[in-house]
């Protein structure tokens, strides 16, 4: 993908995360209060309202929730990167996920597909987390 130009905007809440993609690393808050994954990055855990919140890494595997085939590109793709799909991927920690699927035609993606985490670098050394079918 041509998204070399994006530039992350890192926060006190998400700079940890991406901080982490430098190193192809995914991480997800933990909240020590309720014992739970928080994702996306945030201030408090939406559960529990807890600001106990610390940083785990995840093994970056899961399976499609739901996906959706575009044709048009956005932000800092070019045509040649279209179609591309974007898909909710359930992380085997219990996180809801969006994210680009690449590595598949569209029409051999399907709900229920298990996947792995890939990366596709963007600007100043950041990457852009992304799923890819497992490969048997």
């Amino acid at each position: 993908m041509s998204q070399a130009s994006f530039r992350p905007r890192p926060t006190d809440a998400t700079g940890p995360y991406w901080d982490a993609t430098r190193d192809r690393r995914l991480v997800l808050q933990w909240c020590l209060d309720c014992e739970a994954f928080v994702h996306h990055p945030r201030e408090a855990c939406p559960r529990c309202l807890g600001q106990n919140l610390t940083w785990r890494e995840s093994a970056g595997a899961g399976t499609v929730h739901a996906l959706s085939v575009h044709y048009r590109p956005f932000g800092a793709m070019s045509n040649e990167d279209c179609p591309y799909i974007v898909a909710f991927i359930d992380l085997d920690e219990g996180v809801r996920f969006l994210a680009n699927l690449v590595e598949v035609k569209p029409e051999d993606a399907a709900v229920g597909d298990r996947v792995e985490l890939t990366w596709i670098p963007v600007a100043e050394g950041y990457h852009l987390p992304a799923f890819r079918p497992v490969r048997r």
